[in-house]
This record gives C-alpha cells, structure tokens and sequence, in this order.
C-alpha cells in the first residue's frame, strides 16, 4: 500500500473532513428544528396539522436516501431557482444541505415524537393544573423530560447521519468519500485512500458516540441526585 498518496492529497482529505463534518452539523441542527416541528404536528389533535407530518415521514422514511439527494438537486432545486425564480442554481453542497436535513427532519419527528408519547399524562394534567397553558406545560414540564429519553436515539441519529453524509459525493459535493474518490481515481492507488477515509469515519463517529454516552451519563446522573 502506498500511503505517500494520503499525504501528497492531505488538502483533499482535511477539506473532505470538514465539509463531511459540516453537513452533518447543518443536517442535525435543521433536521431537529423539522422534527420538532413534525413530532408536534403528529401529536395534534388537529386532522389537517397531523395528517400532512404524517405524509412526510412516511415519505422521507419509505424513499432511498440517495434517490432524494438526486431528486433534490436535479429536480426540486434547479426547478425553484432557475425556472420559478430566474436565478442561478446553487451549488452542489446547497443541494446537499438541503437533502440530508428534510432527510434527518423525518427521523427525528419520530424519536421527538415517541420521547413525548412516552412521558406520562398525569405530567400534562399537574402541569395544567397549576395554570399553565398548553404550549407551557409541553415546554416547561414535558420537553425537559422527554429530551433525556430522547438523546439516546438523538445521538444514533447523528451519527448515522454523518455516515449517510457520504451519499452527497454522488452530486460532486466534496466530502470526505469524494476525495478518496478523488484521490484513487488519480493516483490509480486502490486501498490507501479508502482506508484513510474509512479510518477517518471511524475517528469521528467514536468521538460522537463518546459525546453523547457523556451526555446520557451526566442526565443519569443528574436524574438521580434529584
């Protein structure tokens, strides 16, 4: 194995590092604002608010991943800037943004979704009996509960996100897979760059799962004391 490669296209892989990193940030941090969005509207009582989240996740949850970066950014996106708007499609990493986001918004409705469904009603009737509205209760009393039971499919999410981030080098965007594409492709050199982009991946998920066990740590605990 020639591991010279790794170091001679070391930009490419710093660059693909950061912008894989990013996009899963971009990713968790839309497609959480989504989720709470959908997991409210699917615990409405409301037909027309329930119905339309429903439609979405079960959309979002029943199509490939990769077939939705493609249908994003050679149908939807192009169709609203250059057809309805007059103006110039952004790039690739725009598309990609926008993919893995509304992707992750239909994962994370169901995990918000489940996490309130799982708090006890009495939790709603205390809180609402001590005179606080609706929109109150479900901010004061049940979210902060629910966010504990929660973190641990949050964080499952998060990093299997950063993994299906790698889909998005198929649109040219230049994540950490393109540049080991890149890379191999010309240099001719077949195992070295994807071990190093492997090994990379591997580096980031760890350091993600050993965040969020911190994080399920220091609630336990926290919950315990109390």
């Amino acid at each position: 194995m020639d591991w010279s490669v790794v170091i001679e296209y070391r930009d490419y892989f710093i660059t693909g590092l950061w912008i894989t990193f990013l996009l899963t940030l971009v990713g968790v941090s839309v497609g959480s604002v989504i989720g709470l969005t959908l997991g409210l509207m699917r615990l409405s009582g409301v037909f027309w608010l329930r119905i339309p989240a429903k439609v979405y996740v079960d959309i979002f949850r029943g199509t490939p991943l990769l077939l939705q970066v493609f249908f994003i950014h050679l149908a939807v996106i192009p169709t609203i800037w250059e057809d309805l708007l007059g103006a110039e499609i952004p790039s690739a990493m725009f598309s990609g943004f926008v993919a893995l986001s509304l992707n992750a918004g239909a994962y994370i409705a169901e995990i918000f979704r489940g996490g309130i469904q799982s708090i006890d009603k009495g939790q709603m009737e205390a809180a609402r009996s001590l005179g606080m509205s609706r929109s109150q209760a479900m901010r004061h009393v049940i979210l902060p509960q629910a966010f504990k039971r929660m973190l641990p499919p949050l964080g499952n999410e998060f990093i299997a996100l950063l993994k299906d981030s790698s889909l998005v080098s198929m649109i040219a965007v230049h994540d950490l897979t393109y540049a080991a594409m890149t890379t191999a492709k010309n240099t001719w050199v077949r195992w070295t760059p994807y071990i190093t982009a492997g090994m990379m991946y591997f580096i980031l998920t760890y350091l993600l799962s050993r965040m969020v066990f911190r994080l399920e740590k220091r609630y336990r605990t926290e919950g315990e004391e109390r």
